[in-house]
Protein backbone atom coordinates (compact mmCIF):
# COMPACT_ATOMS: atom_id res chain seq x y z
CA UNK A 1 0.00 0.00 0.00
CA UNK A 2 0.87 3.48 -0.68
CA UNK A 3 0.89 5.60 2.17
CA UNK A 4 -2.16 7.32 1.31
CA UNK A 5 -4.24 8.79 4.20
CA UNK A 6 -7.55 10.32 2.58
CA UNK A 7 -9.15 7.51 0.06
CA UNK A 8 -11.88 9.77 -2.18
CA UNK A 9 -14.50 9.16 -4.98
CA UNK A 10 -15.38 11.29 -7.78
CA UNK A 11 -18.93 12.79 -7.59
CA UNK A 12 -19.71 10.16 -10.47
CA UNK A 13 -19.16 7.35 -7.81
CA UNK A 14 -22.42 8.54 -5.35
CA UNK A 15 -24.03 5.31 -5.32
CA UNK A 16 -27.01 5.29 -7.31
CA UNK A 17 -28.91 2.48 -4.77
CA UNK A 18 -30.19 2.16 -1.42
CA UNK A 19 -29.42 -1.50 0.33
CA UNK A 20 -32.04 -2.90 2.22
CA UNK A 21 -30.40 -5.95 4.30
CA UNK A 22 -33.99 -7.25 4.85
CA UNK A 23 -33.93 -10.32 1.99
CA UNK A 24 -30.69 -11.14 2.79
CA UNK A 25 -31.81 -11.57 6.80
CA UNK A 26 -31.88 -15.86 7.85
CA UNK A 27 -35.71 -14.49 8.57
CA UNK A 28 -37.71 -11.36 8.54
CA UNK A 29 -37.99 -8.93 11.55
CA UNK A 30 -40.87 -9.08 13.58
CA UNK A 31 -43.92 -6.52 12.13
CA UNK A 32 -44.92 -3.48 14.40
CA UNK A 33 -48.06 -3.86 15.86
CA UNK A 34 -51.18 -1.73 15.90
CA UNK A 35 -51.76 -1.33 20.21
CA UNK A 36 -55.44 -1.30 19.91
CA UNK A 37 -55.26 -4.25 17.90
CA UNK A 38 -51.94 -6.47 18.46
CA UNK A 39 -52.43 -6.91 14.72
CA UNK A 40 -49.51 -6.02 11.90
CA UNK A 41 -50.02 -2.45 11.04
CA UNK A 42 -50.75 -1.14 7.40
CA UNK A 43 -49.98 1.33 5.37
CA UNK A 44 -53.14 3.50 6.73
CA UNK A 45 -52.28 3.46 10.13
CA UNK A 46 -49.01 5.30 8.91
CA UNK A 47 -50.35 7.52 6.24
CA UNK A 48 -50.91 10.31 8.69
CA UNK A 49 -47.61 10.44 9.87
CA UNK A 50 -45.59 9.54 6.37
CA UNK A 51 -45.84 9.57 3.20
CA UNK A 52 -46.84 6.95 0.72
CA UNK A 53 -43.16 6.16 -0.77
CA UNK A 54 -41.32 6.13 2.62
CA UNK A 55 -44.05 3.92 3.91
CA UNK A 56 -42.97 1.51 0.95
CA UNK A 57 -39.99 1.62 1.56
CA UNK A 58 -40.37 1.03 5.71
CA UNK A 59 -41.80 -2.57 4.19
CA UNK A 60 -39.75 -3.13 1.23
CA UNK A 61 -38.96 -6.83 0.13
CA UNK A 62 -36.47 -5.07 -2.56
CA UNK A 63 -32.57 -6.05 -2.03
CA UNK A 64 -31.98 -2.74 -3.30
CA UNK A 65 -34.06 0.84 -4.19
CA UNK A 66 -33.00 3.40 -6.22
CA UNK A 67 -32.13 6.79 -6.04
CA UNK A 68 -34.16 9.21 -7.37
CA UNK A 69 -31.62 12.11 -9.24
CA UNK A 70 -32.97 14.75 -7.42
CA UNK A 71 -31.69 13.70 -4.28
CA UNK A 72 -28.62 12.83 -5.80
CA UNK A 73 -28.20 16.48 -6.61
CA UNK A 74 -28.30 17.66 -2.92
CA UNK A 75 -25.98 14.65 -2.09
CA UNK A 76 -23.64 16.52 -4.25
CA UNK A 77 -23.24 18.81 -1.71
CA UNK A 78 -20.73 16.34 0.42
CA UNK A 79 -21.05 13.51 -0.77
CA UNK A 80 -19.17 10.84 -1.50
CA UNK A 81 -17.08 11.51 2.00
CA UNK A 82 -13.59 10.26 1.98
CA UNK A 83 -12.37 7.68 4.51
CA UNK A 84 -9.55 8.35 6.18
CA UNK A 85 -6.14 6.13 7.14
CA UNK A 86 -5.38 7.25 10.88
CA UNK A 87 -2.13 6.73 10.35
CA UNK A 88 -0.94 9.64 13.11
CA UNK A 89 -3.04 8.06 15.34
CA UNK A 90 -1.82 4.32 14.48
CA UNK A 91 1.19 5.68 15.43
CA UNK A 92 0.62 7.80 18.61
CA UNK A 93 -0.54 4.59 19.86
CA UNK A 94 1.94 2.10 18.61
CA UNK A 95 -0.12 -0.10 17.00
CA UNK A 96 0.56 -2.24 14.25
CA UNK A 97 -2.94 -2.32 13.33
CA UNK A 98 -4.65 -0.26 10.52
CA UNK A 99 -7.36 2.23 11.86
CA UNK A 100 -10.08 3.79 9.00
CA UNK A 101 -12.69 5.76 10.12
CA UNK A 102 -15.67 6.83 7.02
CA UNK A 103 -15.68 10.78 8.16
CA UNK A 104 -19.42 12.31 7.54
CA UNK A 105 -19.03 15.50 9.29
CA UNK A 106 -17.89 17.11 5.81
CA UNK A 107 -22.21 18.03 5.72
CA UNK A 108 -24.01 21.24 5.91
CA UNK A 109 -25.06 20.32 9.14
CA UNK A 110 -22.01 18.25 10.51
CA UNK A 111 -23.05 15.06 10.61
CA UNK A 112 -24.54 11.76 8.62
CA UNK A 113 -28.16 12.48 9.27
CA UNK A 114 -29.00 14.49 6.05
CA UNK A 115 -28.24 11.33 3.99
CA UNK A 116 -32.05 10.37 5.57
CA UNK A 117 -32.94 14.40 5.99
CA UNK A 118 -32.99 15.09 2.17
CA UNK A 119 -34.67 11.94 1.21
CA UNK A 120 -37.08 12.17 4.05
CA UNK A 121 -37.89 15.77 2.92
CA UNK A 122 -38.21 15.25 -1.11
CA UNK A 123 -40.85 12.57 -0.98
CA UNK A 124 -42.75 14.71 1.71
CA UNK A 125 -42.75 17.84 -0.66
CA UNK A 126 -43.58 15.78 -3.53
CA UNK A 127 -46.59 14.23 -2.01
CA UNK A 128 -47.61 17.86 -1.02
CA UNK A 129 -46.66 18.15 2.92
CA UNK A 130 -46.19 21.84 3.56
CA UNK A 131 -44.35 20.89 7.59
CA UNK A 132 -42.75 18.41 8.98
CA UNK A 133 -42.41 18.24 12.64
CA UNK A 134 -39.88 16.21 14.47
CA UNK A 135 -37.57 15.35 17.68
CA UNK A 136 -34.07 15.69 18.29
CA UNK A 137 -31.39 14.56 21.33
CA UNK A 138 -28.26 16.63 20.74
CA UNK A 139 -29.36 18.70 17.51
CA UNK A 140 -27.93 16.55 14.57
CA UNK A 141 -30.78 15.15 13.24
CA UNK A 142 -33.07 18.92 13.73
CA UNK A 143 -30.07 20.64 11.97
CA UNK A 144 -30.25 18.34 9.51
CA UNK A 145 -33.88 18.02 8.82
CA UNK A 146 -33.73 22.13 8.86
CA UNK A 147 -31.64 22.08 5.85
CA UNK A 148 -33.11 19.71 4.51
CA UNK A 149 -36.43 21.49 4.55
CA UNK A 150 -34.97 24.72 3.43
CA UNK A 151 -33.75 22.93 0.02
CA UNK A 152 -37.33 21.90 -0.51
CA UNK A 153 -39.73 25.03 0.48
CA UNK A 154 -41.22 23.06 3.62
CA UNK A 155 -41.58 24.29 7.15
CA UNK A 156 -39.69 22.69 9.78
CA UNK A 157 -40.54 22.70 13.52
CA UNK A 158 -38.28 20.89 16.00
CA UNK A 159 -38.33 19.49 19.75
CA UNK A 160 -35.55 19.84 21.12
CA UNK A 161 -34.68 17.14 24.38
CA UNK A 162 -34.49 20.54 27.08
CA UNK A 163 -30.71 19.18 28.41
CA UNK A 164 -29.58 18.97 25.04
CA UNK A 165 -31.62 22.48 24.30
CA UNK A 166 -29.77 24.10 27.25
CA UNK A 167 -26.86 22.64 26.48
CA UNK A 168 -26.26 23.35 22.75
CA UNK A 169 -27.65 26.86 21.93
CA UNK A 170 -25.81 27.08 18.88
CA UNK A 171 -27.55 24.23 17.59
CA UNK A 172 -30.25 25.89 18.03
CA UNK A 173 -29.28 29.03 16.38
CA UNK A 174 -28.18 26.98 13.14
CA UNK A 175 -31.24 25.46 13.23
CA UNK A 176 -33.31 28.78 12.73
CA UNK A 177 -31.08 29.99 10.61
CA UNK A 178 -32.22 27.49 8.22
CA UNK A 179 -35.92 28.45 8.43
CA UNK A 180 -36.73 25.91 11.22
CA UNK A 181 -38.39 26.65 14.68
CA UNK A 182 -37.21 24.93 17.74
CA UNK A 183 -39.11 24.28 21.24
CA UNK A 184 -37.32 22.52 24.50
CA UNK A 185 -39.10 19.33 25.16
CA UNK A 186 -40.85 18.97 27.21
CA UNK A 187 -42.90 22.16 26.41
CA UNK A 188 -46.81 23.22 26.86
CA UNK A 189 -47.30 23.94 23.58
CA UNK A 190 -48.93 19.55 23.03
CA UNK A 191 -50.94 17.65 25.51
CA UNK A 192 -47.85 14.80 26.11
CA UNK A 193 -44.99 17.49 27.30
CA UNK A 194 -47.67 19.57 29.34
CA UNK A 195 -48.60 16.50 31.42
CA UNK A 196 -44.82 15.66 31.78
CA UNK A 197 -44.31 19.34 32.80
CA UNK A 198 -47.30 19.24 35.30
CA UNK A 199 -45.73 15.84 36.78
CA UNK A 200 -41.97 16.53 36.83
CA UNK A 201 -41.91 20.65 36.38
CA UNK A 202 -37.42 20.07 35.87
CA UNK A 203 -37.75 17.17 33.44
CA UNK A 204 -34.54 17.09 31.33
CA UNK A 205 -36.74 15.78 28.25
CA UNK A 206 -35.95 12.52 26.73
CA UNK A 207 -36.11 11.67 23.41
CA UNK A 208 -39.22 9.78 23.57
CA UNK A 209 -40.84 12.80 25.06
CA UNK A 210 -40.01 15.03 22.01
CA UNK A 211 -41.04 12.00 19.76
CA UNK A 212 -45.01 12.40 21.40
CA UNK A 213 -45.16 15.89 20.81
CA UNK A 214 -43.66 16.10 17.39
CA UNK A 215 -45.86 12.74 16.62
CA UNK A 216 -49.00 14.95 18.19
CA UNK A 217 -48.71 17.87 16.08
CA UNK A 218 -48.61 16.20 12.66
CA UNK A 219 -51.24 13.87 13.92
CA UNK A 220 -53.57 16.61 14.16
CA UNK A 221 -52.83 18.64 10.90
CA UNK A 222 -53.67 17.51 7.62
CA UNK A 223 -50.76 19.53 5.84
CA UNK A 224 -47.97 18.48 8.25
CA UNK A 225 -45.80 15.23 8.43
CA UNK A 226 -43.29 13.62 11.00
CA UNK A 227 -39.95 13.12 10.41
CA UNK A 228 -37.68 10.65 12.43
CA UNK A 229 -34.10 10.80 12.28
CA UNK A 230 -33.22 7.17 13.16
CA UNK A 231 -35.13 3.92 14.10
CA UNK A 232 -37.26 3.05 11.58
CA UNK A 233 -36.30 0.66 8.25
CA UNK A 234 -36.21 3.38 5.83
CA UNK A 235 -34.12 5.40 8.11
CA UNK A 236 -31.50 3.16 8.37
CA UNK A 237 -31.98 2.07 4.09
CA UNK A 238 -31.23 5.61 3.43
CA UNK A 239 -27.88 5.64 5.68
CA UNK A 240 -25.93 2.90 3.55
CA UNK A 241 -24.87 5.04 0.78
CA UNK A 242 -22.22 5.41 4.02
CA UNK A 243 -21.09 1.58 3.92
CA UNK A 244 -21.63 1.33 0.06
CA UNK A 245 -18.74 4.15 -0.56
CA UNK A 246 -16.53 2.46 2.25
CA UNK A 247 -16.79 -0.59 -0.10
CA UNK A 248 -15.67 1.03 -2.76
CA UNK A 249 -12.67 2.68 -1.23
CA UNK A 250 -11.60 -0.14 0.43
CA UNK A 251 -11.14 -1.34 -2.88
CA UNK A 252 -9.41 1.83 -4.15
CA UNK A 253 -7.08 1.71 -1.27
CA UNK A 254 -6.14 -1.79 -2.08
CA UNK A 255 -6.64 -2.69 1.59
CA UNK A 256 -8.23 -6.07 2.59
CA UNK A 257 -11.55 -6.05 4.36
CA UNK A 258 -11.83 -5.21 7.63
CA UNK A 259 -11.27 -7.41 10.96
CA UNK A 260 -13.57 -5.33 13.16
CA UNK A 261 -16.66 -2.70 12.40
CA UNK A 262 -17.49 -0.52 14.82
CA UNK A 263 -20.15 2.14 15.28
CA UNK A 264 -22.14 3.85 18.27
CA UNK A 265 -25.84 3.24 18.38
CA UNK A 266 -28.43 5.56 19.95
CA UNK A 267 -31.21 4.62 17.70
CA UNK A 268 -28.98 3.05 15.46
CA UNK A 269 -28.73 4.53 12.21
CA UNK A 270 -25.18 5.93 11.39
CA UNK A 271 -24.09 2.07 12.88
CA UNK A 272 -26.51 0.26 10.35
CA UNK A 273 -25.23 2.92 7.21
CA UNK A 274 -21.45 1.92 7.85
CA UNK A 275 -22.19 -1.94 8.42
CA UNK A 276 -25.07 -2.88 6.80
CA UNK A 277 -23.06 -2.95 3.14
CA UNK A 278 -20.75 -5.49 5.08
CA UNK A 279 -23.14 -7.45 6.66
CA UNK A 280 -23.94 -8.58 3.08
CA UNK A 281 -20.38 -9.56 2.18
CA UNK A 282 -20.24 -11.34 6.12
CA UNK A 283 -23.25 -13.22 4.31
CA UNK A 284 -22.51 -14.43 0.68
CA UNK A 285 -19.05 -15.32 2.51
CA UNK A 286 -17.19 -12.60 0.93
CA UNK A 287 -15.74 -11.27 4.10
CA UNK A 288 -15.82 -12.08 7.62
CA UNK A 289 -15.80 -8.87 9.70
CA UNK A 290 -16.83 -8.59 13.58
CA UNK A 291 -19.26 -6.23 13.91
CA UNK A 292 -19.53 -4.33 17.42
CA UNK A 293 -22.14 -1.52 18.51
CA UNK A 294 -21.07 0.85 21.19
CA UNK A 295 -23.91 2.29 23.36
CA UNK A 296 -23.10 4.95 26.42
CA UNK A 297 -23.46 3.45 29.88
CA UNK A 298 -25.89 5.34 31.02
CA UNK A 299 -28.56 4.30 28.53
CA UNK A 300 -27.58 0.65 27.35
CA UNK A 301 -30.64 -0.75 26.04
CA UNK A 302 -28.58 -3.44 23.53
CA UNK A 303 -26.59 -4.22 26.56
CA UNK A 304 -29.32 -4.19 29.70
CA UNK A 305 -32.80 -3.52 28.06
CA UNK A 306 -35.00 -6.67 26.86
CA UNK A 307 -36.34 -7.44 23.30
CA UNK A 308 -40.14 -7.04 23.64
CA UNK A 309 -43.08 -5.18 22.08
CA UNK A 310 -42.83 -1.39 22.98
CA UNK A 311 -43.62 2.16 22.28
CA UNK A 312 -41.06 4.27 20.26
CA UNK A 313 -41.95 7.51 22.24
CA UNK A 314 -43.06 7.95 25.97
CA UNK A 315 -46.75 8.83 25.69
CA UNK A 316 -47.62 5.71 23.56
CA UNK A 317 -48.40 7.61 20.21
CA UNK A 318 -46.52 5.13 18.06
CA UNK A 319 -47.13 1.66 16.83
CA UNK A 320 -45.78 -1.25 19.37
CA UNK A 321 -42.21 -1.94 18.06
CA UNK A 322 -40.26 -5.35 18.41
CA UNK A 323 -36.47 -3.50 19.85
CA UNK A 324 -34.37 -3.63 22.78
CA UNK A 325 -35.74 -1.17 25.05
CA UNK A 326 -35.19 0.01 28.64
CA UNK A 327 -38.99 0.91 28.52
CA UNK A 328 -40.79 3.93 26.80
CA UNK A 329 -40.98 5.60 30.43
CA UNK A 330 -37.20 5.52 31.04
CA UNK A 331 -35.40 8.84 31.18
CA UNK A 332 -32.00 8.66 30.32
CA UNK A 333 -29.55 10.76 32.46
CA UNK A 334 -28.28 14.13 30.60
CA UNK A 335 -25.20 12.82 29.56
CA UNK A 336 -23.51 14.90 26.82
CA UNK A 337 -23.86 12.07 23.82
CA UNK A 338 -27.67 13.34 23.44
CA UNK A 339 -27.47 11.65 20.09
CA UNK A 340 -27.42 8.00 22.17
CA UNK A 341 -30.09 9.09 24.87
CA UNK A 342 -32.86 6.98 23.74
CA UNK A 343 -35.05 4.18 25.06
CA UNK A 344 -35.42 1.18 22.54
CA UNK A 345 -33.35 0.53 19.19
CA UNK A 346 -34.20 0.47 15.57
CA UNK A 347 -36.27 -2.64 15.64
CA UNK A 348 -33.99 -4.52 12.28
CA UNK A 349 -30.89 -3.95 14.68
CA UNK A 350 -32.64 -5.49 17.18
CA UNK A 351 -33.23 -8.75 15.31
CA UNK A 352 -29.92 -8.69 13.59
CA UNK A 353 -28.52 -8.72 16.97
CA UNK A 354 -30.96 -11.35 18.03
CA UNK A 355 -29.89 -13.46 15.23
CA UNK A 356 -26.08 -13.12 16.71
CA UNK A 357 -24.79 -11.08 13.66
CA UNK A 358 -22.93 -8.24 15.81
CA UNK A 359 -21.82 -7.60 19.65
CA UNK A 360 -22.74 -5.01 21.82
CA UNK A 361 -20.83 -2.82 24.76
CA UNK A 362 -21.34 0.02 26.63
CA UNK A 363 -18.85 2.77 27.80
CA UNK A 364 -18.50 5.65 30.49
CA UNK A 365 -18.81 8.81 28.97
CA UNK A 366 -15.31 9.86 30.39
CA UNK A 367 -13.63 7.00 28.56
CA UNK A 368 -14.92 8.35 25.29
CA UNK A 369 -13.92 11.72 25.94
CA UNK A 370 -10.18 10.73 27.03
CA UNK A 371 -10.82 8.91 23.56
CA UNK A 372 -12.03 11.86 21.41
CA UNK A 373 -9.26 13.85 22.99
CA UNK A 374 -6.73 11.09 21.60
CA UNK A 375 -8.14 11.34 18.47
CA UNK A 376 -8.49 15.06 18.28
CA UNK A 377 -4.95 15.97 19.18
CA UNK A 378 -3.80 13.14 16.71
CA UNK A 379 -5.98 13.16 13.87
CA UNK A 380 -6.96 17.18 13.78
CA UNK A 381 -10.74 16.46 13.84
CA UNK A 382 -12.85 17.05 16.85
CA UNK A 383 -15.12 14.21 16.88
CA UNK A 384 -18.71 14.59 18.52
CA UNK A 385 -19.73 12.51 21.43
CA UNK A 386 -21.51 10.24 20.02
CA UNK A 387 -19.09 8.81 17.41
CA UNK A 388 -16.45 9.11 20.81
CA UNK A 389 -18.05 5.61 22.14
CA UNK A 390 -17.18 3.82 18.57
CA UNK A 391 -13.56 5.81 18.80
CA UNK A 392 -12.98 4.33 22.42
CA UNK A 393 -13.72 0.84 21.36
CA UNK A 394 -11.43 1.39 18.43
CA UNK A 395 -8.62 2.53 20.70
CA UNK A 396 -9.34 -0.29 22.75
CA UNK A 397 -9.14 -3.12 20.19
CA UNK A 398 -5.61 -1.32 18.51
CA UNK A 399 -4.09 -1.47 21.88
CA UNK A 400 -4.99 -4.85 22.06
CA UNK A 401 -3.16 -5.47 18.45
CA UNK A 402 -0.18 -3.69 20.04
CA UNK A 403 -0.25 -6.36 22.83
CA UNK A 404 -0.50 -9.30 20.58
CA UNK A 405 1.15 -7.85 17.52
CA UNK A 406 -1.92 -8.89 15.41
CA UNK A 407 -2.31 -6.43 11.76
CA UNK A 408 -5.90 -5.75 11.79
CA UNK A 409 -7.69 -4.12 10.05
CA UNK A 410 -10.29 -2.10 12.19
CA UNK A 411 -13.06 0.47 11.10
CA UNK A 412 -15.56 2.99 12.09
CA UNK A 413 -17.72 5.41 11.35
CA UNK A 414 -16.71 9.19 12.65
CA UNK A 415 -20.57 10.29 12.12
CA UNK A 416 -19.90 13.92 13.08
CA UNK A 417 -17.73 16.63 14.07
CA UNK A 418 -17.88 18.62 17.79
CA UNK A 419 -17.82 21.72 17.17
CA UNK A 420 -21.24 22.44 18.81
CA UNK A 421 -20.02 20.38 21.50
CA UNK A 422 -17.44 22.50 23.14
CA UNK A 423 -19.14 23.11 26.95
CA UNK A 424 -18.60 19.16 26.86
CA UNK A 425 -15.07 19.48 26.18
CA UNK A 426 -14.42 22.31 28.62
CA UNK A 427 -16.18 20.29 31.32
CA UNK A 428 -14.21 17.29 30.43
CA UNK A 429 -10.84 18.94 30.37
CA UNK A 430 -11.56 20.73 34.04
CA UNK A 431 -12.24 17.33 35.05
CA UNK A 432 -15.92 17.82 35.82
CA UNK A 433 -17.09 14.92 33.53
CA UNK A 434 -19.01 12.22 35.81
CA UNK A 435 -19.53 8.63 34.81
CA UNK A 436 -22.77 7.27 35.58
CA UNK A 437 -23.46 4.06 37.09
CA UNK A 438 -27.01 3.05 35.89
CA UNK A 439 -28.85 1.49 39.06
CA UNK A 440 -30.90 -1.79 37.75
CA UNK A 441 -34.02 -0.41 39.85
CA UNK A 442 -34.22 2.49 37.39
CA UNK A 443 -34.49 -0.04 34.56
CA UNK A 444 -37.01 -2.27 36.22
CA UNK A 445 -39.15 0.48 37.19
CA UNK A 446 -39.55 1.30 33.50
CA UNK A 447 -39.31 -2.12 32.08
CA UNK A 448 -42.67 -2.81 34.64
CA UNK A 449 -44.70 -0.09 32.21
CA UNK A 450 -44.10 -2.26 29.31
CA UNK A 451 -47.61 -2.42 27.33
CA UNK A 452 -49.29 -5.47 27.79
CA UNK A 453 -51.61 -7.06 25.03
CA UNK A 454 -52.58 -9.92 23.02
Amino acid sequence: MSAQTKITLDESAIPRRWYNVVPDLPEPPPPPLHPGTGQPVGPEDLAPLFPMELIRQEVSADRYLDIPDEIIDVYRLWRPTPLYRARRLEKALGTPAHIYYKYEGGSPAGSHKPNTAVPQAFYNAAEGTRRLTTETGAGQWGSALAFACAQYGLDCEVWMVRASYDQKPHRRTLMQTWGASVHPSPSTLTSAGAKILADHPDSPGSLGIAISEAVEIAAAHADTRYALGSVLNHVLLHQTVIGEEALNQFAAAGERMPDLIVGCTGGGSNFAGLFLPFLREKLAGRANPVIRAVEPAACPSFTRGIYAYDFGDTAGFTPLLKMHTLGHDFIPDPVHAGGLRYHGMSPLLSHIYELGLFEAVAKQQRECFAAAVTFARAEGILPAPEPSHALAAVIEEAKRCKETGAEKVLLTALCGHGHFDMTAYERYLAGDIPDFELPQERIDSALAGLPRFG
